[in-house]
């Protein structure tokens, strides 16, 4: 509203200053052609010169946001016909009005607006006289607005003779962009929840090393374009620039026109007129290229998924299949293979939800990526406490029986052979490998993620094959299990052993879920679990293997497990709530670590502007590759001395939660998910150097040496 009010008495002072000094114009107008003389059939162009005062001007064609264009009104003789005004390159000028920033396009000094006059075949010969009616408006601290009635005459006949301000005219007119329709240009939105804010990317090709870049919009009233341009790393031969966007009308448009500028050596300037891809289509900000056939990714699919079957995810799962497959070989080779088949199924229909909610999400706008679902905080705090409840089980602390009650499933689930316990492991070895990726799956999904939902679902079930396909083929081959040691007293000691991978995998996602709840979150995740444990010892203990007061057993279980969660997880944790993000500050974990600084676009721009390297890592809590980079290869003494030695820029992009700007760029390098580790070299052209996921620390001093250079 402040900003409304300002406009208005900004724009009510212009009003009155017209009223009482429009005849106090002091912009002089003057109306050139390029030839004195012109044969029936030839173009003249015309050229109407605006010279404004000192600290006066004038404006574009498009004013910005606020401001009144050139208009010219042509009086000619017949057969005589007058062109769109070609428009000069102006000058960008920004105003602030409290938290808003007002752009306008002028012209300071003077300038040349040209309009190209067609002579018919039948204008007879002699001469004619061209008038004009120009109408301006010019602002200095108060806005007059001009008008006057310029002339000229020009000799029709058999000669054509330039005219003695057809320099003038031509110094001016090398300032007009040339229109460009073969220029390959992309423009799209990024995604943003701002209902009437947005950012416009464009992309296009150009061997020219700009040093900045900008656009400058033919806009309407229903948007505005703001002056800052951000000029983004493209790789060789692109060139992308990003502008934000404020919409004033209903809707958002689906093309602009308007002129790319390119601030060389040398300058250019191009008139072009796009379509603006929508944010669910232009996800794909490089977009991989397409493979040379649909079998290949579907390979890569697969044997990645066959590689998240080793990967530190999934390795509590396995150990409770093995401890499965001890318990199953006494059982007949049918019921066998009916159980890897439900297991098999299990994983299929977890990647099936997976594959609907990614093509959910793309088609919603958003952007979709591997991992996606362990970005939920209220997923994360269920996924704890069922982790915890299967560890609890298989301690024995509390047993499974069909009478069980609620809190009896996710053991039971787990712990038994039957089908209902060989199903959901498939679901939970699903849901423990999605913070994995693997180089063949990487390829992979970033390929799915760009393409129609069929093959997206259709890529995504192929991993779910790779990631069952090894417990299904142990089950169809008997003899195989065979090796295997015999049932026996040993196999519960076994089941007890179980229990600790499990419990060091609940460990690692309540590590990185309670902490985004706050200082507190710790403290009170933790206590529910603690009275969780205890609700299922009393469970147990009195109510499955007591023989007395039964009921009061339960009573007291259920009472603690009411008032653990209505306490800790509802008052105190508000685990229903958004988790907590950090917005500024140092990101250092420990007093000699790197001291990391929040990731964000325009922190790489400010550090390449200044000339320094940058290092940038995408990361998230619940990666296991990414702790093991920084553990291995980054938070090491070589590379904090070496990032001191270059004077680099470390910052971090924490993908734990969702991201719309980080999922972006982590599709425009190929990559479905975290880890995403890029070396930005000093010089600001250079495009980044991109790490495997998994890296040795040679390679992360390798590519710092590099980016000094």
């Amino acid at each position: 509203m402040r900003v409304v009010k300002h406009f208005l008495v900004w724009w009510c002072a212009g009003l009155l200053a017209v009223g009482t000094a429009s005849a106090a114009a002091r912009t002089q107008v003057k109306l050139l052609l390029s030839h004195e003389a012109a044969r029936p059939g030839d173009t003249v162009l015309a050229g109407v010169r605006l010279q404004m005062p000192f600290l006066w001007h004038s404006y574009w064609r498009y004013a910005g946001d606020s401001g009144q264009s050139t208009a010219i009104e042509w009086t000619l003789p017949p057969g005589v016909t007058a062109g769109e005004i070609l428009w000069p390159l102006p000058e960008v000028h920004a105003d602030q009005a409290g938290d808003t920033e007002f752009t306008t396009y002028i012209y300071n000094n003077e300038v040349i607006l040209f309009v190209p006059l067609t002579l018919g075949k039948s204008v007879p010969p002699g001469r004619v006289e061209l008038q004009a009616e120009v109408s301006w408006q010019e602002c200095e601290k108060v806005c007059v607005v001009g008008s006057m009635v310029v002339r000229a005459a020009l000799t029709v006949g058999a000669e054509s003779r330039p005219s003695a301000d057809a320099a003038t005219l031509e110094s001016f007119r090398q300032k007009v962009p040339q229109a460009q329709t073969n220029l390959a240009v992309r423009a799209w939105w990024e995604p943003t929840d701002k209902p009437d804010a947005r950012t416009l990317t464009l992309e296009w090709s150009s061997t020219n090393s700009a040093k900045s870049l900008d656009f400058f919009p033919y806009g309407t009233a229903d948007y505005s374009i703001k002056s800052a341009a951000e000029k983004l790393d493209a790789g060789p031969g692109k060139l992308r620039l990003r502008k934000k966007v404020q919409k004033s009308g209903d809707a958002w448009p689906k093309k602009i026109s308007g002129v790319l500028m390119e601030n060389g050596p040398p300058v250019s300037a191009r008139e072009v007129e796009l379509n603006i891809t929508e944010p669910e289509t232009a996800t794909a900000v490089n977009p991989p290229p397409p493979p040379k056939s649909l079998w290949a990714v579907l390979g890569f699919a697969f044997v990645g998924g066959l590689i998240l079957n080793i990967m530190p995810c999934v390795l509590p799962v396995i150990a409770l299949k093995i401890f499965s497959f001890v318990s199953q070989s006494r059982e007949s080779p049918g019921r066998v293979r009916t159980l890897g088949l439900v297991y098999g199924l299990g994983v299929l229909a977890s990647f099936a939800v997976l594959a609907g909610a990614a093509v959910a999400v793309q088609q919603a706008g958003g952007l979709a990526s591997w991992g996606m679902a362990l970005q939920n905080q209220m997923f994360r705090v269920v996924l704890v406490v069922l982790v915890t409840l299967v560890a609890l089980n298989l301690f024995g602390v509390f047993e499974v029986t069909l009478s069980g009650g609620v809190m009896n499933v996710a053991g039971d689930l787990t712990a038994r052979e039957g089908y209902a316990g060989a199903f959901f492991n498939g679901i939970l070895a699903t849901v423990l490998a999605t913070p994995c990726t693997a180089p063949f799956l990487s390829v992979a999904v970033a390929f799915a993620f760009t393409q129609p939902p069929a093959i997206t679902v259709l890529v995504f079930l192929t991993v779910g094959l790779g990631l069952a396909a090894p417990f299904v083929i142990l089950c169809w081959q008997p003899a195989w299990l065979k090796l295997l040691p015999k049932p026996g007293a040993w196999m519960e000691k076994f089941k007890i052993a179980m229990g600790f991978p499990m419990l060091a995998t609940a460990m690692w996602l309540f590590w990185f879920t309670a902490p985004r709840f706050g200082k507190s979150g710790v403290l009170w995740l933790g206590l529910f679990l603690v009275v969780l444990a205890a609700a299922m010892w009393v469970w147990g203990e009195f109510v499955q293997r007591g023989r007395s007061r039964r009921g009061l057993a339960m009573g007291i279980a259920l009472l603690m497990l009411a008032g653990g969660y209505g306490f800790a997880l509802e008052r105190q944790l508000h685990w229903r709530k958004a988790a907590v993000v950090v917005t500024g500050g140092s990101l250092k974990e420990t007093p000699d670590g790197i001291d990391w600084q929040p990731w964000s676009p325009e922190a790489v721009a400010r550090a390449r502007a200044e000339g320094r390297p940058v290092l940038v890592d995408f990361t998230a809590d619940n990666c296991l590759n990414c702790q093991l980079n920084k553990l291995r290869s980054l938070e090491i003494p070589r590379t904090r001395a070496k990032l001191k030695e270059i004077g680099a820029v470390t910052l971090l992009g924490d993908f734990s939660d969702s991201d719309s700007r980080i999922a972006v760029e982590l599709r425009r390098y190929q990559r479905p998910g975290v880890p995403l580790v890029l070396v930005y070299p000093k010089d600001p052209n250079a495009p980044p150097i991109v790490l495997p996921e998994l890296f040795s620390p040679d390679e992360i001093l390798q590519a710092l040496a590099e980016a000094a250079r």
